[in-house]
């Protein structure tokens, strides 16, 4: 029998103790050992509900012996310190997305984890849910004939003033947040090759101070377009739609399902609907073991991650704001 993956968490996010610690304890291939904070008293609370040590502080939890792979739900702007720290330590590193909001850093990060034969992955976790890859098998097999655009849209309604993603000396933003997943889906199923066109970010929230709005194009060497809308403060929306010369594929509630949730395909084609049903899955689950999977096969990085935090740093750099 396999040795699980012996597992330690930096910091007590809300995504951590609602979806993340609980996989990492129901997958049989991990095993959480640890959470860490800088309060004692969170790690404390938080170790209690999930049956773990607590650790008060991060570097006291990185030293130690009997972690293997640490999993770092901070804020956006604290990822590479302590991915980097995580590395330097020998152990491997599953990072909430974005995994740096500097595509330089994330170049330095991913060759640094290769030099220590360590696996490095970001916490996209949609990728690993089956419906998208029965998705990209339809578009494979021709259901909606050549593609010619792609439409991704991911906006939640508005967040409380207090919230770490209007503060943008954490990472704050629509884009960093959101705007994560229509880009990586764009990456998932028009290719590596794209390129950005233009995007354009509004500013808002307390002080104006991180965009809450955005739209970006991209488009592939062949011309094929991807517009992409995300949002911190907007009505809830979580979809996108191929577009092809023959058809349109739908899918709803495409980047945060429930995992109880069956998921059902659109497909549009000469003027009928096909309803197609799909299987419940917890991407949560699904992503946990992938990457213990990846850390017992040594496999190599996500190929989509460094293209991605390009087409993010582009994104940011040449929007027009308003």
């Amino acid at each position: 029998m396999t040795t699980p993956l012996r597992v330690g968490v930096l910091g007590c996010a809300d995504i951590a103790r609602r979806r993340v610690l609980p996989a990492l304890r129901a997958y049989p291939g991990t095993e959480l050992v640890a959470v860490a904070s800088r309060d004692a008293g969170k790690a404390a609370r938080t170790a209690a509900e999930h049956g773990c040590e607590p650790v008060h502080g991060y570097e006291r939890l990185l030293d130690r012996a009997d972690i293997d792979a640490v999993y770092v739900p901070l804020p956006a702007a604290l990822h590479a310190r302590w991915t980097e720290a995580a590395l330097l330590t020998g152990k491997h590193v599953l990072a909430e997305k974005p995994l740096t909001t500097d595509a330089a850093r994330t170049a330095g990060l991913l060759a640094l984890a290769e030099r220590h034969g360590l696996v490095l992955r970001e916490n996209v976790m949609f990728v690993h849910h089956g419906q998208h890859h029965a998705v990209r098998e339809l578009v494979a097999d021709g259901a909606i004939g050549r593609v010619r655009a792609l439409h991704a849209v991911f906006t939640v309604p508005r967040l409380p003033d207090h919230d770490i993603r209007f503060d943008p000396a954490l990472g704050g933003g629509a884009l960093w947040d959101t705007g994560v997943y229509p880009v990586r889906a764009a990456l998932f199923f028009l290719g590596e090759a794209l390129e950005p066109v233009g995007s354009v970010l509004v500013r808002g929230g307390p002080g104006d101070r991180v965009d809450v709005a955005g739209t970006a194009l991209l488009r592939t060497p062949g011309g094929t377009g991807a517009h992409l809308t995300f949002g911190l403060d907007h009505g809830y929306r979580s979809r996108y739609e191929i577009w092809g010369t023959d058809g349109v594929l739908t899918v709803d509630r495409a980047f945060t399902p429930p995992a109880r949730f069956a998921p059902r395909v659109l497909l549009d084609r000469a003027g009928t609907t096909e309803r197609i049903a799909l299987p419940a899955e917890d991407q949560v689950l699904a992503t946990v073991a992938a990457f213990a999977e990846a850390v017992r096969t040594g496999a190599p990085p996500d190929p989509a991650l460094l293209p991605q935090a390009t087409l993010l740093a582009a994104l940011a750099d040449g929007a027009g704001p308003v």
